[in-house]
């Protein structure tokens, strides 16, 4: 095959106007655009809503000597429409804030959400999380914690947080995938690729 992947970039863009629709704690932002075309030349002027909420990541918390998740379980209302329970099964997940490394919101949210200390953190992955509506970039991190230490309700109640932590053993985790009990996307990539890469990670947290 001769096609070319990804032949145009950033210069192949053209931003012509962003407005401001809505200001809160997310931001809705109007665009409108031109792109070059695969058979040639410019696009029409293109508008889009897109919504912009910052960028955030998910770290799956994994104790090696129990072969264990730290899980979470809390409210989501946005799941209310299609799932039997709202109360979703979850990755410890959190905005990055301005001036905040993605290592560092990694480490509190952990302490936050769950009640458990980071101490290995490795990297897994990042992805865009819903690109044809929103600029959200979400990266996914592993994390080695010990998850005798991961019990009760936890959240900040100035932001309306009710958390509840959960041990999953490994073989768990993956039957609730299986089952449709976990269905939100950080959590089904981070379980997956964890388990495409487990040996790898044990083997990097061995030698630091």
């Amino acid at each position: 095959m001769t096609n070319q992947v990804q032949r145009y970039g950033q210069q192949d863009v053209q931003i012509l106007k962003k407005e401001s629709l809505y200001s809160g704690f997310f931001n809705m932002v109007k665009y409108a655009f031109k792109h070059k075309l695969y058979k040639g030349g410019w696009s029409e002027v293109i508008e889009r809503e897109i919504f912009e909420r910052g960028h955030a990541i998910a770290v799956l918390l994994y104790d090696p000597n129990l072969d264990e998740f730290v899980m979470i379980e809390q409210i989501r209302i946005g799941a209310f429409p299609t799932s039997e329970s709202p109360w979703l099964l979850e990755v410890v997940a959190g905005i990055i804030d301005e001036g905040e490394t993605a290592e560092n919101v990694c480490r509190r949210e952990a302490e936050e959400e769950a009640g458990v200390k980071i101490k290995n953190l490795t990297k897994a992955l990042s992805y865009l999380s819903s690109p044809g509506g929103t600029t959200e970039r979400l990266h996914i991190f592993v994390g080695e914690v010990d998850a005798t230490q991961a019990q009760g309700v936890h959240g900040l109640e100035y932001e309306g947080e009710d958390i509840l932590v959960h041990r999953v053993s490994a073989t768990q985790a993956i039957e609730w995938i299986e089952q449709g009990k976990v269905d939100n996307a950080a959590t089904l990539i981070a379980l997956q690729w964890f388990t495409m890469n487990k040996q790898k990670v044990l083997d990097l947290w061995e030698n630091e």
